[in-house]
């Protein structure tokens, strides 16, 4: 009968830890300077000659099966999934897989220094290492392997209540190592612990077991290298990457997993429908009575905020379960209407701008729908533009006419650059440099600290409008006649070019988007909506609907199968996926969690392209005028 063998959380096997060994003390048939790859190479490229005097081949035969000859890349492969097989419990196949291709698991000094761990006996663990030290991928690891040892024999000694037992441990085991004195001190906190809950809560550590035991062994292994013992869940690892690499080049992949493979199959190349874009209209919003200007979904994703030629700003609820939109409330008093509107990071307040003659700027408390300021510095001014402080508590506003403020809440003027024609403006994710889009065709950086700018990049047509993506790097900006184009703000090169939306001397508004902000889409003048690829030049989907330019699209940051777009035919238009791909997500969703999930997952039907799930109207809005508020 062959030897069923025993293994942890990590794969280890205690038939590769009896193998060379004479007895569990660490007296290992093959020396410490004789310790051999597992893939058979004698020392290794990291090694050279170290261990020529290896004695015998590491296959391990017990007579009933031949080994084959296999390379070292099948090695490596039949290492892999034999570890995989251990690690679900099919000892018995991993153990035949690793007798017939003559390959072992890992070597028997690692697989002896696993089981040892696995079992608590931290003397036999600390002399294993020893033996491992030639071979770790950097000696003065060696400290930091004892360290990890000597602190879960400590905690272990605790949680039994074996205090003086673990005060011994910490005064003469751990703090002559010298080495992380931090640690050593938050350890020695823990002898207060009252009842081994209170110890594992405060530690943050999961108790005596193998589960903490596993996790350790996971964290040591990293400083061995894997030609002796193989990295923890190394085919999973592997697995992850080929997957994240698909999803990565797929041009549809908008769907959030909460596990590597989620909606995944092994079994084929991923990819995507492109019925996970928001790609269909499903809900037209007609409740401004003029052109729409501006709309943006607020940070936190939970609104939309529109602005239009009709004076008003108007709040929405957004539902992303039923992709929908319910009326919030709606602000009054913009007597030049509303082209700009800029939530602030929190999503509590939102500044809303004008057209090219207006010189005011609101700035409204949405919760409460009051006016929190009105900024109205000058007469002559034109405030057209606004971006908010990474805190929250101070924003820039500028406008054509040469003005371009720092502002407190209160509307205070902080600082002021003069004779600058701003575009458009957006902080750096550093909070101390403002990009401003000028009538010089360029970007330039200003900050408002030491009263220095610098200029970013230089475009040869105006720059209607720009965006920066979340990470700060990449812009996007919308060229009169040009069309869009991205921009890397950090190497300050023209990265892409997108083809086809009409890009006149309108003000049009671009986004990045969906899911890590992959996609790109703009309104055009040819009243349809582009999105892209971040990669790709070529739209991926033109989305019709709209009778007039679409001035705004924004795609919202927290749901990324929601985009909405703004029009001068006096509509908002909310798109989503297709009706099919989010009742798969719904069942799929159901199925995965609870069979109560499946109400939550409801849609709304009679839902087309052209023909929106619901139009709300306007009986029972709350209006909220700023007049009334005052400044």
């Amino acid at each position: 009968m062959q030897h069923q063998a025993t293994t942890a959380k990590n794969g280890c096997s205690s038939k590769d830890a009896n193998n060379g060994s004479k007895n569990d003390g660490g007296s290992a048939t093959e020396s410490l300077y004789g310790l051999k790859d597992v893939d058979g190479v004698v020392g290794g490229p990291k090694h050279g000659g170290l261990f020529a005097d290896a004695d015998q081949s590491f296959a391990e035969l017990d007579g009933l099966i031949q080994p084959k000859t296999v390379s070292k890349t099948d090695q490596e492969i039949v290492r892999i999934i034999g570890q995989h097989l251990t690690s679900i419990g099919l000892h018995r196949s991993a153990e035949v897989l690793m007798q017939e291709s003559g390959c072992r698991l890992d070597h028997p000094a690692a697989a002896k220094f696993c089981q040892h761990v696995m079992d608590g006996d931290w003397n036999k663990a600390e002399m294993d290492l020893t033996e491992l030290k030639n071979v770790l991928v950097c000696p003065q690891n060696l400290v930091e392997m004892k360290f990890l040892l000597q602190e879960q024999k400590y905690l272990e000694c605790l949680e039994d209540g074996r205090v003086m037992e673990a005060l011994n441990v910490l005064r003469h085991e751990l703090t002559p190592l010298g080495h992380n004195v931090v640690r050593v001190h938050e350890l020695s906190g823990f002898m207060m612990c009252s009842t081994g809950e209170e110890l594992r809560e405060i530690a943050q550590w999961q108790g005596k077991g193998h589960l903490s035991r596993g996790a350790l062994m996971e964290r040591l292994q990293r400083f061995l290298p894997a030609s002796i013992m193989l990295p923890p869940r190394r085919l999973h690892a592997l697995l992850t990457q080929a997957v994240d690499s698909q999803k990565e080049r797929c041009p549809y992949h908008n769907v959030k997993s909460n596990a590597p493979f989620d909606n995944v199959s092994l079994l084929s190349d991923h990819m995507c429908s492109k019925d996970q874009l928001p790609l269909e209209t499903w809900q037209i919003l007609n409740d401004h009575c003029d052109e729409v200007w501006f709309c943006r979904f607020s940070p936190d994703g939970t609104m939309l905020a529109t602005g239009s030629k009709d004076t008003t700003v108007m709040i929405w609820i957004v539902d992303p379960d039923n992709c929908s939109l319910t009326h919030l409330k709606t602000l009054e008093g913009h007597s030049y209407g509303v082209a700009y509107l800029s939530w602030s990071p929190d999503s509590s307040h939102l500044a809303a701008c004008g057209p090219d003659d207006c010189p005011e700027l609101w700035v409204w408390q949405v919760e409460t729908g009051q006016l929190r300021t009105k900024l109205s510095h000058a007469s002559e001014d034109s405030l057209t533009s606004c971006a908010w402080h990474p805190d929250g508590r101070r924003f820039v506003a500028g406008g054509c006419r040469g003005q371009f403020y720092l502002c407190d809440l209160e509307g205070n003027v902080l600082e002021s650059w003069e004779g600058v024609r701003v575009q458009a403006l957006a902080w750096k994710t550093d909070g101390k440099t403002v990009l401003a889009a000028d009538t010089h065709h360029r970007i330039r950086g200003y900050n408002f600290d030491d009263l220095t700018d610098c200029n970013i990049l230089q475009e040869d047509h105006p720059i209607m409008s720009f965006t920066v993506n979340s990470t700060g790097r990449l812009a996007l900006l919308n060229v009169a006649t040009q069309g869009v184009h991205l921009w890397d703000l950090q190497d300050r090169i023209l990265v892409r070019k997108y083809q086809g939306l009409t890009q006149g001397f309108y003000t049009i508004h671009s986004c990045f988007g969906g899911l890590g902000q992959e996609f790109i889409a703009s309104g055009s003048e040819d009243n349809k909506v582009f999105v892209w690829h971040i990669r790709r030049e070529l739209p991926l989907a033109t989305l019709t609907g709209h009778s007039r330019t679409v001035n705004c699209v924004h795609w919202n940051p927290r749901f990324p199968h929601l985009l909405a777009s703004a029009s001068d035919d006096g509509t908002v238009r909310l798109w989503g996926p297709s009706q099919e791909c989010r009742d798969s997500a719904n069942a799929a969703s159901t199925q995965a969690t609870t069979n109560n999930a499946a109400a939550a997952g409801s849609t709304v039907t009679n839902h087309s392209s052209d023909s929106p799930k619901s139009t709300p109207s306007n009986s029972g809005h709350s209006t909220y005028t700023g007049a009334s508020n005052g400044s």
